[in-house]
């Protein structure tokens, strides 16, 4: 028998690397909640912010104890989705592979390429049920919007309303040869280790996903020298300027997904055979 949990809440925070918790959270509970693939990342923070009810979790843990290859995605989602979420914003530091997408900015990405190495659970249909979830446009286009209008607001924040996400197995950063690769052949725009299978997760838990990619630094395809202090001097601008641009995108968000813009909540309608 499934149980009730004891809490609901309609919009799920997904924090990743510097952003561990979040400021301003009122009513605040320490959730623990069991799911059947094991214990999510941490336990999630259920609570109020600009008058709605949501729900946060650390992907890699307080602290950053759980590197990318280790996080249980498949808990994590399964987490939010039986707390009610409809809603998941995604927080994740990126590295850039084109010089106009900066260390500072922020990008919203519309597509990925996934190369990780099939280590990490890609979905919730491991058999009795297949099902084959279409992601010709994996992030929902209704909440990029949002964050998008969110963000125009912030003079000081500069976010690119499209790129290819390249996500790679981790923990180890690419090669040269390789970065050159993912620039240069893939096209790709932006590269980390988190995205894949958190979206492709979301999508089959038919949530409404999107990412707020921060720059750190460029990837080494730039032969630029780059220092640990120079990206954790970023990484902590970065996640100030997001702690104060995710109250005003929760505030923007409609109390539903518009259904007109967004395939998500719809997705397994034509993937199940």
């Amino acid at each position: 028998m499934l149980l009730e949990p004891p809490v609901k809440a309609e919009i799920g925070i997904i924090g990743g690397s510097g952003l561990y918790e979040l400021p301003g959270i009122q009513n605040i509970r320490e959730i623990k909640v069991y799911t059947p693939y094991g214990a999510p990342s941490d336990n999630i923070i259920v609570g109020e912010l600009a008058g709605r009810k949501i729900a946060f979790l650390a992907r890699h843990g307080k602290g950053h104890k759980i590197p990318p290859h280790r996080v249980n995605y498949r808990a994590n989602i399964w987490a939010l989705k039986t707390l009610g979420v409809k809603w998941v914003i995604a927080v994740s530091a990126v590295g850039s592979l084109r010089e106009d997408y900066k260390p500072g900015d922020f990008v919203v990405p519309d597509q990925f390429i996934d190369m990780t190495k099939g280590y990490r659970p890609h979905t919730f249909f491991e058999g009795g049920v297949v099902a084959h979830v279409g992601m010709a446009d994996p992030f929902c286009n209704h909440l990029r919007k949002i964050i998008l209008k969110a963000a125009a607001e912030f003079p000081d924040i500069k976010i690119h309303d499209k790129g290819t996400y390249v996500c790679i197995e981790g923990p180890r950063f690419s090669t040269r040869a390789e970065s050159r690769v993912w620039k240069e052949v893939f096209k790709a725009d932006i590269i980390g280790m988190t995205l894949v299978p958190e979206v492709n997760l979301a999508c089959e838990a038919q949530l409404c996903y999107a990412t707020i990619a921060m720059v750190t630094d460029y990837d080494v395809w730039a032969e630029k020298p780059v220092t640990a202090e120079e990206v954790i001097k970023t990484m902590n601008e970065n996640v100030n300027k997001v702690k104060k641009l995710l109250p005003r995108i929760i505030e923007l968000l409609p109390p539903q997904p518009d259904e007109r813009e967004c395939s998500c909540c719809k997705c397994l309608e034509t993937a199940v055979l």
